[in-house]
């Protein structure tokens, strides 16, 4: 059996995405920007995607950018805030649990003559609402907070955080690559100036996503080039993978998420309680219907996605984006494990398309292989 539990990283792109996409590889393939029919055809297709997109998040169309995938959206939102404001000022506020897109970008523009605040997070990963009230300033001129964590699902209120830095007068960013379509985002009920999506969190296809933005809001464009996409991100528009974008947003389900959800306490619940010296990290409430993150003290997670993936079943040790790398999750070090413990933590996401049996097959074979790890751990001896 094959089982695919890294739907975190990416996620299979469903057949009514690709048959949707098709026609414009093949029939309708003008460029947008063209005046001729097939351009127009193509540009048509284009502002209707646009509107599913800007219904799903209640925002108006024009305030739908694409890009290539949430990372591009990230950058854009930060450099294009922090360069087009610096005359107001020059600190930004984000938190230590950010996706690689968003701290490695404060890092550059830190480089750059910006002071960045890290909020600290609490055990289950929720930053503390007074803090980041306490951490503003008068030259504060960006916040930037993640919806739904990419590797422990915490999902952070963002109606009350957005409702602070509207009483500021301060830039809201959140990263909701994670969270769209898994939970509800109301763009003007939730006070959100910026926000980063992408397709292929979501069934939909790689290198593609986009970046919402409130009407108003003064911001710097980081490609230079031609007009596309109001002026804000040049290059011509990938058609056939913005109408893959629009169409896995269009049918994406409520019975999904619930079934999911009953999945994934399922799967929560068996491990820790047949395997023992395991810890669940993240919240049991407030959590991505779709996300599992367990340390397995004592063994290395890495030893532990080889042996998995040596019996068919496809897991992380954490974001995608950093998974070659030697250091210690910086989520996982956040909310206070220890290195030791963050190295034996393995990240397991599931789709829609995720099955009993297939979580039935994956806890049988990480029971036997934690039994194994442990066999010759001189930690598990002593």
């Amino acid at each position: 059996m094959r089982v695919y539990l890294d739907n975190g990283a990416t996620t299979q792109v469903g057949k009514g995405v690709v048959k949707a996409m098709e026609p414009y590889f093949l029939k309708v393939y003008g460029n947008a920007s063209s005046l001729h029919t097939f351009g127009q055809e193509a540009k048509k297709a284009l502002e209707e995607s646009r509107k599913i997109i800007a219904k799903k998040i209640n925002a108006e169309p024009e305030e739908i950018i694409f890009t290539s995938g949430g990372t591009e959206s990230d950058n854009l939102a930060l450099k294009g805030i922090a360069f087009a404001n610096k005359d107001k000022g020059k600190h930004i506020i984000t938190t230590k649990i950010e996706h690689h897109a968003v701290e490695r970008t404060c890092k550059f523009l830190e480089s750059d003559g910006f002071k960045v605040t890290y909020l600290d997070v609490d055990k289950e990963g929720f930053i503390n609402l007074e803090q980041l009230k306490d951490s503003i300033t008068k030259d504060t001129i960006l916040v930037s907070i993640i919806h739904a964590n990419n590797e422990i699902g915490t999902i952070q209120d963002i109606e009350s955080i957005g409702k602070l830095c509207k009483e500021k007068n301060i830039y809201f960013h959140t990263d909701t690559v994670q969270s769209l379509t898994k939970v509800p985002i109301d763009v003007k009920n939730q006070n959100i100036t910026l926000a980063s999506f992408s397709a292929h969190k979501i069934h939909g296809p790689k290198g593609i996503g986009a970046l919402y933005i409130k009407k108003g809001t003064k911001i710097k464009k980081i490609l230079d080039g031609g007009a596309q996409e109001n002026n804000i991100r040049a290059g011509t528009e990938n058609i056939p993978s913005i109408i893959g974008f629009a169409k896995a947003v269009e049918i994406s389900k409520e019975d999904d998420l619930k079934r999911m959800e009953k999945l994934r306490d399922y799967f929560i619940e068996r491990t820790l309680k047949e395997i023992p010296e395991t810890k669940l990290n993240g919240p049991k409430k407030e959590r991505l219907c779709n996300n599992i993150n367990i340390t397995f003290k004592y063994i290395e997670g890495e030893a532990l996605l080889i042996k998995l993936d040596d019996k068919g079943i496809a897991v992380s040790t954490g974001s995608a984006c950093s998974s070659r790398e030697l250091k210690p999750s910086h989520v996982l070090t956040a909310i206070g494990l220890h290195p030791a413990m963050a190295h034996g933590s393995i990240r397991f996401t599931l789709s829609k398309f995720t099955t009993k049996e297939e979580l039935d097959y994956t806890i049988k074979n990480v029971k036997e292989v934690v039994a194994e790890l442990r066999s010759i751990s001189p930690l598990w001896r002593k």
